[in-house]
């Protein structure tokens, strides 16, 4: 049984998404949780909500079929580029710089173990 979570357009590159991405890809929910929770990350607080956001669908879809969320892990987790937002930063003799600030895409799928 699988289930799956998307969160777009959240701030942040996917580059540093992808860093604590790899922290959890794999593991059990329970310890994948645990990691994101102690994690000095801005993305961490991010991914933690869309694993949670997965797992909660995993109870909704499957009802009584999954009476213990700790049986899920983690199967798929990628982040992909969003749009970026260009701004322009006043700089010096009159010039001006392009701020670009990024966004991502991550999808998270969840499954219980014996899939």
């Amino acid at each position: 049984m699988q289930a799956f979570a998307k969160a777009q357009y959240m701030r942040g590159s996917a580059r540093k998404m992808r860093q604590v991405m790899d922290l959890v890809r794999g593991k059990n929910v329970e310890d994948a949780l645990n990691t994101l929770r102690f994690t000095h990350k801005k993305s961490a607080l991010q991914l933690e909500k869309v694993v949670r956001s997965a797992v909660a669908n995993a109870q909704n879809i499957h009802g009584d079929k999954i009476h213990d969320p700790n049986e899920l892990s983690i199967v798929e987790a990628f982040c992909d580029d969003g749009p970026m937002m260009k701004r322009i930063r006043p700089r010096a003799m009159g010039r001006a710089f392009r701020v670009r600030k990024r966004t991502c895409h991550v999808k998270i799928v969840v499954a219980t173990k014996d899939n």
